[in-house]
């Protein structure tokens, strides 16, 4: 089978899990496996070399930016496809082929959804259950598209359709800026159900209030901006 994915990995002190994570990837199509260590101070970076991956540093901190680390970092291979994946081992990995499968069969981004699957009693807390009904909501009253469930971080996109939507968020407000500009594009957006199971370690964004806080207000606030412009975001890519 053609190697034709590249997977990120954001990590921040995830050297309980980030083996795990590493393990359990299906090899078959995968021509790198980037993960980016964004300021840890364990063994993260240890481990991830260790399992084979290739390990980038990015010591601003933020999970935007260690995505967009890791979107420079896969250039050079110039893949189809790009999957992103928590490091934390609370979705499972195995399950990377069935997204693979929906952008074969022409999808351009594939949300793996928490909600639509099967989670683990307790994985998806309570505040976060909400401000995915939220925010999927919002973003279908304003902007009409595909009707989303979930926000999920575990997620395939083909490589030119990532380029063309030209991600700029450096921190919580990744995920919903993708599915945003992905609508406003006219992207194929599909979603399929994942399992989801309780993180290996504590969250740092659900697991706090205030990381609760500042995701939900970074959420709300790119959903709301875009609302407000009326246009789609600038498709320059960065110099």
């Amino acid at each position: 089978m053609k190697k034709d994915t590249v997977i990120i990995i954001p990590a921040f002190n995830e050297d309980q899990s980030i083996g795990l994570v590493l393990h359990h990837i299906p090899r078959s199509r995968i021509q790198e496996i980037i993960v980016v260590d964004n300021g840890s101070t364990d063994k993260t970076s240890k481990i991830a070399k260790d399992h084979g991956a290739l390990v980038v540093r990015e010591n601003q901190k933020g999970y935007g930016m260690a995505c967009l680390k890791g979107i420079e970092a896969a250039k050079k291979y110039n893949p189809r496809n790009v999957v992103f994946i928590d490091a934390d081992y609370s979705d499972n990995p195995k399950e990377m082929p069935l997204l693979l499968a929906e952008l074969d069969k022409g999808a351009d981004l594939v949300i793996g959804s928490r909600t639509l699957g099967k989670a683990e009693k307790g994985a998806l807390l309570p505040q976060a259950i909400f401000g995915n009904w939220l925010a999927t909501n919002l973003l279908y009253l304003f902007y009409r598209g595909k009707k989303f469930s979930d926000l999920g971080p575990f997620r395939a996109i083909r490589w030119d359709k990532l380029l063309q939507i030209n991600m700029e968020d450096e921190d919580f407000g990744w995920t919903v800026e993708m599915q945003l500009k992905a609508l406003i594009h006219n992207l194929d957006c599909r979603e399929i159900s994942v399992s989801y199971k309780k993180r290996i370690g504590v969250s740092k964004i659900t697991g706090t209030m205030k990381g609760t806080f500042l995701a939900g207000y970074k959420i709300l606030f790119i959903i709301f901006k875009f609302k407000i412009l009326r246009r789609p975001w600038p498709l320059l890519k960065k110099s």
